[in-house]
């Protein structure tokens, strides 16, 4: 039986056509990713994801991003709504704070799992620089390393009660960004020396099952190609972070790439990405992924497999206390 193509494929709505069921049938993508299009009603959203599973004839993990804040795709009234990760900072100390994440991450996990979501793209462990565009800004955990590798840790431990896997991004940091990468490439110009900021909390979490790459230059590591295409920077994660858990992109149809995406697709496993992310669910970039991506194979196929033998079973917690907890803990209120 051959491996899974190491690919991570989105879709178009709230349910799979019969000409995607055929195409993921045949393509056999490793895992599935859900965005706000997908999402209407908790038995639709639950319906959604075992139609994934179900056309690849297996248990394929399927993610989201569900940080809070600006990112989250399952909203009000059905889901619970967070403040921006940032805020939970405001008024309290950082002990404070934690058992906020951890509760909100709990909850959150609790959500996703009852839906068939067993993947949350966070903690996101960039360190915010006075600079930083808007589209990282309150989605960080704080501006300093220690900080954001305690809460990030916070994050991981109510997401594993949840029964939910985390992913790390965005490796290895996007602090310094001061464009959008969804739009454009961000170059980052800061030394060695002044990098060992953001790659700290990288390395505090370099234990993490998953990983996700950023969509940026670092010229002091590689002055020529995005991290996500650059053979150094993927060994600095390797190596100087110590990360060696299963390494997938950023969504690669995004504005900061160039090149097509069957290009972008190979280019990313070339430097040592384990796994392609393509999020729009459009067919003909799938099929250019699917091209390029070729299938799990080594190291890579290991990786993919530890991931998908890690238990998501959620403990047995009362989620009305946790809640209760939570609300006692907020500064401004989360919506039911």
């Amino acid at each position: 039986m051959a491996a899974p193509l190491a690919a991570i494929f989105g879709c178009a709505g709230p349910r799979l056509s019969a000409d995607e069921k055929a195409f993921f049938r045949d393509a056999d993508p490793w895992g599935f990713i859900v965005f706000a299009r997908n999402i209407e009603k908790p038995e639709q959203v639950a319906a959604l994801t075992a139609e994934m599973r179900d056309c690849l004839g297996r248990g394929a993990p399927v993610l989201v991003d569900q940080e809070g804040g600006r990112v989250q795709r399952l909203r009000a009234p059905h889901w619970r709504e967070f403040i921006p990760a940032m805020q939970e900072l405001k008024g309290r100390t950082l002990e404070q704070a934690a058992e906020a994440h951890v509760m909100r991450a709990l909850l959150i996990a609790r959500e996703l799992h009852a839906v068939g979501i067993d993947v949350n793209c966070a903690p996101l462990l960039d360190v915010a620089t006075d600079a930083l565009h808007p589209a990282i800004g309150e989605r960080a955990l704080g501006t300093d390393p220690s900080t954001v590798a305690g809460l990030g840790h916070a994050i991981r431990q109510g997401m594993k009660a949840g029964g939910v896997l985390p992913v790390i991004k965005h490796l290895p940091g996007y602090g310094r960004s001061e464009v959008d990468p969804h739009e454009s490439l961000p170059i980052i110009r800061a030394s060695r020396e002044e990098l060992a900021v953001d790659f700290a909390p990288f390395e505090a979490h370099n234990d993490a099952l998953m990983g996700m790459t950023a969509h940026l230059i670092i010229s002091a590591i590689d002055d020529e190609y995005p991290a996500t295409f650059s053979g150094p920077c993927i060994d600095l994660i390797r190596e100087d972070i110590g990360f060696d858990g299963l390494l997938m992109t950023d969504d690669i149809s995004m504005g900061a790439l160039s090149g097509t995406i069957e290009d972008r697709a190979r280019a990313s496993i070339d430097a040592g990405c384990d796994i392609v992310l393509h999020c729009n669910g459009e067919r003909a970039e799938m099929e250019a992924v699917a091209a390029g991506s070729g299938n799990l194979e080594g190291v890579a196929l290991t990786r993919a497999a530890a991931v998908d033998a890690a238990p998501r079973q959620p403990d047995d917690i009362d989620i009305a206390l946790v809640e209760a907890r939570y609300k006692s803990l907020q500064v401004e209120p989360c919506h039911a």
